[in-house]
């Protein structure tokens, strides 16, 4: 892998933890020499994974909205001078489509709703086999217990194949998961479950 998008909140947490890996994952993405495309704010978890991206001599990508600027570029982190790149587009359709073409893999650190649906559409992408780049979820501290518990009940009751599910990788550390990244294969699957006669 060469780039991976990192899909995280505009806000901070409130554990402290959430930005101490989100800053382990700018870091090693740059010791790996992957680069880092993400959605351009420089605040909260977007600017702790850029900032420490850069800080380590990585190469970052920033796409952002242009509705937005003056929201998420606002703030305290990355002086947006320093990026490698940054690319001020149309709306957030655009935006989530060119980080997916700019992007080998995908990380969601944690984060709300824009975190969750980036995640999950780009999972939907690739269970329709519209691209077969690795998905994954760095669980902090459990953050994303119960989204794949929501995942694993989903395929309990017939709305998931297993392997579609298991599109999804996720891990608690951030070597693992990236070395699962770098190692997934993902199985040809039909998202389409045959229907069950109804008695």
């Amino acid at each position: 892998m060469k780039s991976i998008c990192v899909f995280c909140g505009s806000n901070a947490g409130r554990d402290p933890r959430y930005r101490a890996e989100a800053e382990k994952l700018g870091q090693l993405l740059a010791a790996r020499g992957i680069e880092l495309v993400y959605g351009g704010g420089n605040i909260g978890l977007m600017g702790a994974v850029a900032d420490a991206c850069l800080a380590a001599g990585g190469s970052v990508i920033g796409v952002i909205p242009e509705a937005l600027m003056g929201k998420e570029v606002a703030g305290r982190a990355v002086d947006h001078r320093a990026l490698t790149r940054m690319e001020v587009v149309d709306s957030m359709h655009t935006r989530k489509a060119r980080m997916v073409e700019l992007s080998d893999g995908f990380i969601a650190l944690p984060g709300g709703f824009g975190t969750f649906e980036e995640f999950c559409e780009v999972l939907t992408w690739g269970q329709l086999g519209f691209h077969v780049k690795p998905m994954g979820l760095l669980n902090v501290n459990g953050f994303y217990d119960p989204l794949l518990a929501l995942f694993k009940h989903a395929v309990g009751e017939g709305f998931l194949r297993e392997p579609n599910r298991a599109m999804a990788l996720a891990d608690t550390e951030i070597e693992r998961l990236l070395d699962a990244m770098a190692a997934y294969r993902p199985e040809s699957v039909s998202k389409w479950l045959k229907e069950e006669k109804q008695l």
